[in-house]
């Protein structure tokens, strides 16, 4: 539930804690942002000035406040706000979640804008028996549409990668299985990933027909653990349920999560998270809705983005309906990735932290946050954990009550 005027519960140690990442919900463009060609980049800012947003849920968490909706100015704002900057180099999902973990990177993992090396491509392509196509950096859409009647005649799997730290693998069902497909990731990982560093292999799988092709729920992402302890190793240790929706387990390596559910969607992810609110009376739910990005970001869909989040607005709603007295939720995003950009990529952003639930100070003010860690050093505190060894928390800036 939301604060109300006129209550006021003391929280010293929270029952439950829900955090909600907005995958590519970015706030505005970080100091450094010309560094990674993202000068301007603006991900919420530049959607509310195309498109008129209705979000009243994020509005009342103070959305509007961090950054610029349109419409009417600000109203009455009942939970806490503020915007963090990434202190950790690169722009990419593992990166943002394992920072707001309290893990912060000083290099960022190795990104292949030229293609793979291709001695590396052809261990891989001898270990899995067949050659493959691409081998560039593409849209996941746009290559599935370039070379999918391709890779139809030749059972040759699509291989490419992004500005991200990336090797993906997209495979028609019909050709290639699900659990094949899954077998070659499990190839690629410890060629690329443990071999290269790089920092995920995903499995794109998609099934169609030419200029109809569309990529399925079976995408897997399989990534290098954390490098030390994460706020879910600390919890684990403190005896706090760490449970995880969508693809959370994936970003971890399964590192210090207890129970997962995968999600098809985001329309499903929010409901799973509302099945264990329903379920589950104690822990750390940490849930990841992807769509944002993988649907409208990276495809340059602005009015889709907007409508999209005004579809999260209303499920984080009914979250809010599911707390208890010393519940939290906590929305916030890993990076950016602005459909308004001339390219289809991440974008290095600060992210916004809103904060709800009847022990938060309505209105409190956080301010800009020198690392998304300052959330994961909140939670720990709030929690019962012992602290991490990144960030700094504004539980005390937060509470209701400061005594």
């Amino acid at each position: 539930m939301l604060l109300q005027p006129g209550q006021a519960t003391k929280v010293s140690r929270l029952r439950r804690a829900v955090v909600v990442v907005l995958d590519g919900a970015g706030a505005g463009a970080l100091p450094d942002a010309a560094a990674y060609g993202d000068a301007g980049a603006n991900t919420l800012g530049h959607v509310a000035a195309a498109v008129p947003l209705r979000v009243p849920v994020l509005r009342s968490l103070g959305l509007d406040r961090v950054v610029a909706l349109g419409g009417a100015p600000p109203g009455a704002c009942l939970g806490a706000w503020g915007r963090m900057a990434e202190a950790s180099a690169g722009k990419d999902s593992v990166t943002g979640h394992w920072e707001i973990a309290g893990v912060v990177l000083d290099e960022p993992f190795p990104t292949f804008p030229g293609g793979f090396p291709a001695a590396a491509l052809a261990a891989f392509e001898r270990r899995i028996g067949r050659p493959t196509l691409g081998n560039v950096a593409a849209s996941g859409t746009a290559i599935i549409e370039r070379l999918g009647a391709e890779h139809l005649a030749t059972g040759r799997p699509i291989v490419y990668t992004s500005a991200d730290s990336v090797f993906q693998i997209a495979a028609h069902e019909a050709v290639v299985p699900r659990e094949a497909l899954y077998a070659m990731c499990e190839t690629a990982f410890e060629i690329f990933g443990r071999g290269l560093g790089v920092g995920r292999v995903i499995a794109r799988p998609f099934t169609g027909a030419p200029g109809a092709f569309t990529r399925t729920a079976g995408r897997h992402d399989y990534a290098l653990p954390p490098p030390g302890p994460t706020l879910l190793d600390h919890l684990g240790a403190a005896g706090v349920p760490v449970l995880a929706v969508g693809k959370i387990r994936d970003l971890f390596a399964g590192q210090g999560v207890d129970r997962a559910w995968p999600a098809a969607s985001d329309a499903d992810g929010l409901a799973r998270t509302n099945a264990v609110l329903d379920a589950e009376p104690a822990g750390l739910v940490l849930v990841n809705l992807v769509e944002l990005d993988t649907l409208y970001g990276h495809r340059n869909d602005v009015e889709g983005f907007a409508a999209h989040l005004e579809r999260i607005d209303a499920g984080l709603g009914a979250l809010l309906g599911r707390l208890g007295p010393d519940d939290l939720l906590a929305v916030t995003a890993d990076h950016g990735n602005d459909p308004t950009a001339p390219g289809t990529d991440h974008t290095r952003e600060f992210v916004p932290v809103l904060l709800g639930g009847s022990g938060v100070r309505a209105g409190a003010a956080l301010g800009t946050r020198a690392t998304f860690a300052d959330l994961g050093q909140t939670l720990a505190a709030a929690l019962g954990a012992v602290p991490l060894a990144r960030g700094r928390s504004f539980l005390e800036d937060m509470r209701v009550d400061h005594s």
